[in-house]
């Protein structure tokens, strides 16, 4: 395994390189933002072991971009409701993960998999396609096992964040403005609901109205 930065071997004596307090802080002149432990760990996560682990800040972006994919669907695939039907397949994707850590720990094709899997989840989320309870559980199961147990990702944050005591406090913040929108709505009171969801818009939220009541996730 070799780590390199921009292409380059990192190195002490070639002065490129970076701890993970500095990736965490974003202090190094090579990196242009701070990058959460989470992030660094889905990084890594993305690429095998065995081969070169090359860090950019273009590479990181995409990563914690993905990471944040990844957590939204979870977070969507708890909010899932059953139908007495199924239009998905999901009996494979359990087998195709574990075959994916028998070929030498190969990890970026578990969350290959596990990509595939979040397709499925937001065509449910959003009536494209639908899922028993069995299905359901099946895939809280390969995330539980594959995701949170396996590659150790802590799924209680979003975006950038790594905090989940500090996310906690901030998701319920967010899901109050959402009632107080969601109760300006029913009394009709337009004005109200659109200076809700303007105003998140701007400070970076997009809102989206379900079936099952507002969303809302980082832009």
């Amino acid at each position: 395994n070799m780590i390199t930065i921009n292409g380059k071997k990192m190195g002490k004596s070639l002065g490129n390189f970076i701890t993970l307090d500095e990736f965490f802080n974003g202090t190094h002149p090579l990196l242009e933002q701070a990058y959460s432990p989470m992030t660094i760990r889905f990084f890594i996560l993305q690429a095998h072991y065995r081969g070169t682990v090359d860090f950019s800040n273009e590479a990181l972006k995409a990563s914690e971009k993905a990471l944040g994919r990844m957590l939204e669907g979870y977070r969507r695939l708890q909010e899932l409701t059953p139908s007495e039907g199924s239009t998905i397949d999901v009996s494979n994707i359990r087998r195709k993960c574990y075959e994916a850590m028998d070929d030498d720990m190969n990890t970026p094709i578990v969350i290959a998999n596990l990509f595939d899997a979040l397709r499925l989840v937001n065509q449910v989320k959003d009536d494209h396609a639908k899922a028993t309870q069995a299905d359901i559980d099946e895939l809280k199961a390969v995330f539980d096992i594959f995701l949170v147990d396996i590659l150790g990702v802590r799924t209680e944050m979003a975006g950038s964040g790594d905090n989940g005591e500090v996310l906690r406090p901030f998701e319920q913040a967010m899901n109050l403005l959402l009632e107080m929108r969601a109760k300006a709505k029913a009394n009709k009171d337009w004005a109200t609901s659109d200076l809700i969801r303007d105003r998140l818009a701007a400070i970076g939220f997009t809102v989206k109205d379900t079936k099952d009541g507002a969303e809302w996730k980082l832009s």
